[in-house]
């Protein structure tokens, strides 16, 4: 009885052994086909155009070394215009991601979207006087009316920058490194009469700059964007940036904090560049997102 009680146990523990290796291996197998919980899908184009405000600060001057560059146009509206070769001026403004009335983006486009940091140089360049036709994207101001305006002189190359070596995640920096935004001063000055509440997105300056009041007051300029020649922009990220169009209106706020911050450019074009001193002395513009002649970007 004794020796029959002992192998029964003997066959249950090897049973259990069995089956927990079974359920281990298993368990092993399904982890190696779960995709990593850091890895970022690219988002649309439309759901990262809709929702990319960008609120622009006052910067103290800053020359850059010179530095010549060649630009393409990229969104398929403007593919007429001619390749130019302009230089980097004073550097004028930052602009970086805030919310509009709390209206966060959606995910997986806020991963990218907190982390597009542009500094704004002066260039000068042809006169291109181009008749578009504009229609807001996020969706705050999709009711809003379609406007005419004219696209005349280039005034400012929008770069890439991190802020205080804040560097992105590896999959986000590879998107974000690639966007460049010619600006267009644009006729007439439409005033969009506009209050809204508008809150930083990114880390760096979230615990800085509080959630504030701002009008948004007449247009300024058209911001498209261009390709620099030395720069080999990947398909997949080729085809979200070259919808990013934004369009730049004064903007009324409340005093806010003033802010030191080390720059650093990402571009691989320009990133031989030193890094910059900046300091932010007020918010005097947004940039809203915008399609041109009803070529909205794809969903």
């Amino acid at each position: 009885m004794d020796r029959a009680v002992t192998g029964m146990h003997g066959r249950r523990k090897t049973t259990l052994r069995r089956l927990v290796s079974a359920v281990v291996a298993t368990l092993a197998v399904a982890f190696l086909c779960v995709p990593s919980a850091s890895a970022v899908a690219l988002p649309t184009p439309k759901d990262l155009t809709a929702f990319l405000d960008l609120e622009c600060f006052k910067t103290d001057p800053y020359q850059p070394p010179t530095t010549t560059l060649t630009l393409r146009h990229l969104n398929p509206v403007l593919g007429n215009l001619p390749i130019e070769t302009v230089t980097l001026g004073q550097r004028e403004q930052l602009c970086v991601p805030v919310a509009k009335n709390n209206q966060a983006p959606p995910s997986p486009a806020l991963d990218f979207i907190r982390f597009i940091d542009l500094a704004c140089y002066k260039i000068s360049g042809v006169t291109v006087n181009t008749g578009l036709v504009l229609s807001h994207l996020n969706p705050l101001f999709q009711g809003l009316p379609r406007t005419q305006i004219s696209m005349t002189t280039p005034q400012q190359l929008c770069v890439p920058v991190i802020k205080n070596n804040a560097v992105p995640p590896a999959e986000i920096l590879a998107f974000v490194r690639h966007i460049d935004l010619k600006c267009y001063a644009i006729t007439p000055n439409t005033s969009l009469n506009q209050q809204l509440s508008l809150r930083q997105l990114n880390p760096v300056l979230t615990p800085i700059i509080p959630t504030h009041g701002a009008q948004i007051l007449n247009a300024r300029q058209l911001c498209v964007p261009v390709q620099k020649a030395g720069d080999n922009i990947p398909g997949e990220v080729l085809n979200i940036v070259r919808w990013i169009d934004l369009e730049k209106f004064d903007l009324a706020t409340p005093a806010l904090p003033t802010v030191s911050l080390t720059l650093r450019h990402i571009n691989p074009v320009l990133a031989g560049l030193p890094a910059e001193k900046a300091v932010l002395s007020g918010a005097s513009q947004i940039a809203l997102p915008v399609a041109k002649n009803g070529n909205f970007p794809p969903g």
